[in-house]
C-alpha cells in the first residue's frame, strides 16, 4: 500500500502512478494532508466535485486540521485530489457567516435568528393568504447539500406550500444527465460503476475533461493505461486538455455540433456491421428510425459540419466500434451545448446498439458535475418528484400523498415542474415574490448576469440566501442565513455511480451558524405545516430521522435505499443503490439482464420530443409497448441558436480548472488552491491571437451582445475561432467585469432545460 503526504498535489494533481491490468483490483494509495497531530478521525467524502472520494477528517482541539483518503472505499481506494487535500482549509476562513443578516435600507446588518426567520415567515404567510399564493414561492438550491436536507426541502415545497417552482443549480451542470437517462432507460440512475475502468478495453470521453473535474477518476484511468493491455482512449473536446493529450484519438469539433458528430459515428458503426443485432432486437425500440436518421451523416458531411477531418472521424468510429468492453463518460462539453439531450442520448444509442451495458467494463456514465447532484434528482429538490417518480402518473402522486398524508391535489403535478431558468424569469416578471437560494451563487453562475442582478435587486422580490460566506448573491439578498458546512453537520450524499457515503459531524459550526436541515426544520415548524390529520407535516427532528423517512419514500423505486443504514455506511466503504433486503450490499451495475425501467407504470417520464421538448402523453407512451426495452432516440443536427458572424466572429465556450469548484465560494478561501489559479484568463489560438495583435498575457476585452469581461490572454491549443474562459470568477475576486457569464446567452436545451454555456458568439480585442 502506497502512502502519499499530498503536499505536491498542486503541481501534480493526479499523483504517482500505480499501474494495473484488466480485471485486476485498483491498487491502494492513501493520500494525506494533515500537518498537525490528530485527536480523532471522522468519516466523510468530498463535496468539491462529483467523484465521491471517501476521506477521513482529522480533528484536533475542536478544529479540522487535515484529511486522509479511505483505503477501503470502492470509489477512490485511498486517493484524494487537490481540492480534497486542500479544500478543508476554507472552513477556517475568517469571513465565515456566523450570524443572520437582514437588509436595512441599502445595508445588510447582523440580527438574531428569530428576527431573520420572522421576516421570512411573515412574508410567506402574506403570500399564502392570497389566491394562488403557492405560486409566489421559488426555491433554488444546490448540488452541495445532503440528501436529508434535500428531502426535507422537497416535502416543504411540494406538500407544505404546494409550489412547482423548485430547482437547483444542478440545472446548470447535470440536468441533461438525468434527461438522457430517463429518455433512453426509463428512469434516472447511472447504469455503470467506476469499477468498469478496471475491465474496459476502450474509454470514450464525450465533452468530459475528467483530468480536471474528477482527478481521482482520471488517476484510475491513467493507472489502467500504464498497466498491461491498456484501454484505447477517445477524447471529444475543442481544447487540447490533459485528456486530449493522453488520448489515442482526439476530436476537436466546432462547438455546438456534438449531435452531428455522434450521428456520424453511429452511422459508421452500423455500416461497418459492428452493432449487436440480437441485443438490439431483444432490448431496444427504434433501431430502424435511428438508421434512417443517421444515414445521411456521412464522414464527408460530418467533417464539414464539425470542421474535422473525415479520416479522424473514421478512426474514432473504429476505436469505439471495435471495443469489446467500451466505457463512455459524458459531461459539460455535451450537457451545456447545443442539442444537449439529443447528443447525450446519441451516446446512449451507441452503447445500446453495441450491447455495451450491464457487464464489467461495458459501462456508461452520464456524469454529474456536483457532489450531491444525484440527491437533488432522487429527492425531488430539483423539480423532479421524490423517488424518481413520474409527475404525470396519477398513481405516483397518490403514493406520495399517502406517504405524506396530504391531499394529492396539494402536490404540484398539473404541468411539468418549473426549471431554474423559468424560475428566474418568473422572478423577473414579478409572479414569484419570495426566492429562497441555498448554497449557491447565481449572481456568478447563471447566464447573462446583468439580467440576474436586476432580478435579484427587485424591490418586489424577497431574496433569502443561506450560505457559508458572503457572496455576490448574498449582497443582493434581503435575508442571509449562516449555514454549517462540510464537517460541521451529519448526513449522506450520493456520487455519480450511485455510491452513498456518510459524512459525520466532526466539529461545531462557527458562531450561530446552523445546519441547512435545521434551518428547513425551523421554517416548517414556524409555518406550522400540518398533514390531513393535523399532525406536523415534517415528523423528523434530525438527520437520521430524515434518512429513515427518505428510505420509506424510496422503497420500491429505482433508487431504493431501504437496505442502507448509517451503521452500514460507517463500516468502511460507500454503498451503491439500489440496496435492499435482497441486495444488502448494494448493486454495482444496472440493466444486467437487459431489462430497463421503461414499464409505463414504473417509468419516470413519458418522454419528450428531443427537438422541441414537447411532452408525450401516457397514451402515446403506452402505445409503444416498451416491455422493459430501452429507447433509441434519433434526431437531426440543427445549428446552435447563436453562431459567430461578422460582428461577433468567435465562439465562446466556458469551463473549469482543476483547482476550483463552481464560483470559488470555498476554493478561493483555501490558500493553496487560490494561489494555484488566482485570476481569470482567456484562451485563444495562436493564429487568432497573431491576427488580432494579442500577445500572451495581454489584457483583452471579450464582448457579446449581452455584456463584456476583461482578462489576460493565454495563447493555448484551443481550436481556431474558439475562445475559452473559466466560469469560476466573479466580482468578489477582482475589480471590473471578470465573470464569463457576463457574456453567455439566456437559452437552454428544450428537453433538459440546461443553459447553453458552450455556445455564445463574441468578439475579442485588446482591453
Amino acid at each position: 500500500m502506497a502512502v502519499s503526504d499530498g503536499t505536491e498535489r498542486i503541481r501534480d494533481p493526479w499523483g504517482e502512478r500505480t499501474p494495473y491490468g484488466p480485471g485486476e483490483r485498483w491498487p491502494i494509495r492513501v493520500d494525506e494532508n494533515c500537518p498537525a497531530g490528530v485527536d480523532a478521525w471522522f468519516r466523510s467524502a468530498s463535496v468539491l466535485h462529483s467523484n465521491g472520494d471517501a476521506m477521513d477528517i482529522g480533528v484536533r482541539d475542536g478544529r479540522i486540521v487535515g484529511v486522509r483518503g479511505v483505503a477501503t472505499d470502492r470509489v477512490n481506494r485511498g486517493r484524494l485530489g487537490p481540492k480534497d487535500l486542500y479544500g478543508w482549509r476554507s472552513v477556517h476562513s475568517p469571513d465565515r457567516l456566523t450570524r443572520p443578516l437582514v437588509r436595512e435600507g441599502d445595508r445588510l446588518v447582523e440580527t438574531d435568528w428569530d428576527t431573520a426567520m420572522g421576516r421570512i415567515v411573515e412574508r410567506s404567510k402574506q403570500l399564502l393568504a392570497r389566491p394562488g399564493g403557492w405560486g409566489r414561492f421559488g426555491f433554488y438550491t444546490s448540488g452541495q447539500l445532503f440528501l436529508e436536507e434535500y428531502y426535507t426541502l422537497a416535502v416543504i415545497g411540494k406538500a407544505g406550500l404546494g409550489t412547482p417552482h423548485m430547482d437547483g443549480n444542478t440545472r446548470l451542470c447535470t440536468a441533461t444527465a438525468a434527461a438522457a437517462l430517463k429518455a433512453s432507460f426509463g428512469t434516472d440512475g447511472q447504469p455503470g460503476s467506476y469499477t468498469d475502468v478496471d475491465h474496459c478495453d476502450a474509454i470514450a470521453l464525450w465533452g468530459h475533461n475528467v483530468a480536471e473535474t474528477q482527478t481521482v477518476l482520471w488517476a484510475r484511468m491513467l493507472d489502467r493505461r500504464r498497466g498491461g493491455a491498456r484501454p484505447a482512449m477517445l477524447a471529444v473536446d475543442p481544447r487540447t486538455t490533459p485528456v486530449a493529450r493522453e488520448a489515442d484519438v482526439h476530436l476537436a469539433p466546432r462547438p455546438g455540433t456534438n449531435l452531428a458528430l455522434v450521428n456520424g459515428i453511429l452511422r459508421l458503426i452500423i455500416h461497418n456491421g459492428q452493432s449487436d443485432p440480437a441485443y438490439v432486437r431483444a432490448h431496444t425500440i427504434g433501431f430502424e428510425e435511428l438508421c434512417r436518421v443517421v444515414d445521411s451523416y456521412t464522414p464527408a458531411r460530418v467533417a464539414e459540419i464539425c470542421d474535422l477531418r473525415a479520416a479522424d472521424l473514421e478512426r474514432a468510429a473504429e476505436l469505439v466500434g471495435g471495443a469489446y468492453r467500451l466505457l463512455s463518460t459524458v459531461l459539460q462539453g455535451f450537457y451545456q451545448s447545443n442539442q444537449a439531450t439529443a447528443a447525450a442520448c446519441a451516446v446512449n444509442n451507441l452503447h445500446l446498439i453495441r450491447g455495451m451495458l450491464g457487464r464489467p467494463g461495458a459501462g456508461l456514465y452520464q456524469m454529474n458535475g456536483q457532489p450531491t447532484a444525484q440527491n437533488t434528482r432522487e429527492t425531488g429538490a430539483d423539480g423532479d418528484l421524490p423517488g424518481l417518480r413520474n409527475w404525470a402518473n396519477a398513481t405516483h402522486i397518490r403514493q406520495l400523498a399517502e406517504l405524506w398524508n396530504v391531499d394529492g391535489t396539494t402536490i404540484p403535478h398539473w404541468a411539468p415542474p418549473t426549471h431554474a431558468m423559468q424560475i428566474f424569469r418568473y422572478a423577473e416578471q414579478g409572479s414569484i415574490r419570495l426566492l429562497w437560494i441555498s448554497a449557491t451563487n447565481p449572481a456568478v453562475s447563471l447566464p447573462e448576469l446583468a439580467r440576474i442582478r436586476r432580478t435579484l435587486s427587485s424591490a418586489d422580490l424577497m431574496v433569502v440566501v443561506q450560505d457559508l460566506y458572503r457572496t455576490e448573491t448574498t449582497e443582493l439578498a434581503d435575508v442571509v442565513l449562516p449555514a454549517a458546512g462540510w464537517g460541521e453537520k451529519l448526513g449522506t450524499f450520493t456520487n455519480a455511480d450511485r455510491t452513498v457515503h456518510l459524512s459525520e459531524k466532526a466539529v461545531e459550526p462557527p458562531g450561530e451558524a446552523r445546519a441547512d436541515l435545521d434551518i428547513f426544520l425551523d421554517y416548517a415548524a414556524r409555518m406550522d405545516f400540518r398533514d390531513r390529520d393535523g399532525r406536523p407535516l415534517i415528523g423528523w427532528r434530525d438527520a437520521e430521522g430524515a434518512f429513515e423517512a427518505w428510505k420509506r419514500c424510496s422503497a420500491g423505486r429505482p433508487c431504493d435505499y431501504t437496505g442502507i443504514t448509517y451503521e452500514k455506511l460507517r463500516a468502511g466503504t460507500g454503498i451503491q443503490w439500489p440496496c435492499t433486503a435482497d441486495r444488502p450490499h448494494g448493486t454495482e451495475r444496472l440493466y444486467t439482464e437487459g431489462i430497463f425501467h421503461t414499464d409505463p407504470d414504473y417509468c419516470e417520464t413519458y418522454g419528450q420530443d428531443l427537438s422541441t421538448g414537447a411532452e408525450h402523453t401516457a397514451q402515446e407512451y403506452r402505445a409503444k409497448e416498451p416491455r422493459g426495452r430501452a429507447f433509441l432516440h434519433a434526431a437531426h443536427y440543427r445549428p446552435a441558436p447563436e453562431v459567430p458572424d461578422e460582428e461577433y466572429p468567435f465562439m465562446l465556450t466556458t469551463g473549469r480548472t482543476v483547482y476550483h469548484f463552481h464560483t470559488r465560494t470555498k476554493t478561493a478561501r483555501a490558500p493553496e488552491l487560490n494561489a494555484a489559479a488566482p485570476d481569470v484568463w482567456v484562451e485563444l489560438h495562436a493564429d487568432d491571437a497573431a491576427r488580432l495583435g494579442i500577445g500572451d498575457g495581454d489584457r483583452v476585452r471579450v464582448t457579446s451582445p449581452r455584456g463584456e469581461m476583461f482578462a489576460p490572454a493565454r495563447i493555448a491549443d484551443v481550436r481556431p475561432g474558439t475562445v475559452f474562459v473559466p466560469f469560476h470568477y466573479g466580482c468578489f475576486d477582482a475589480p471590473g467585469r471578470v465573470a464569463a457569464n457576463e457574456l453567455t446567452v439566456t437559452a437552454w436545451d428544450p428537453v433538459s432545460k440546461q443553459p447553453l454555456f458552450k455556445v455564445a458568439a463574441v468578439r475579442i480585442g485588446k482591453g
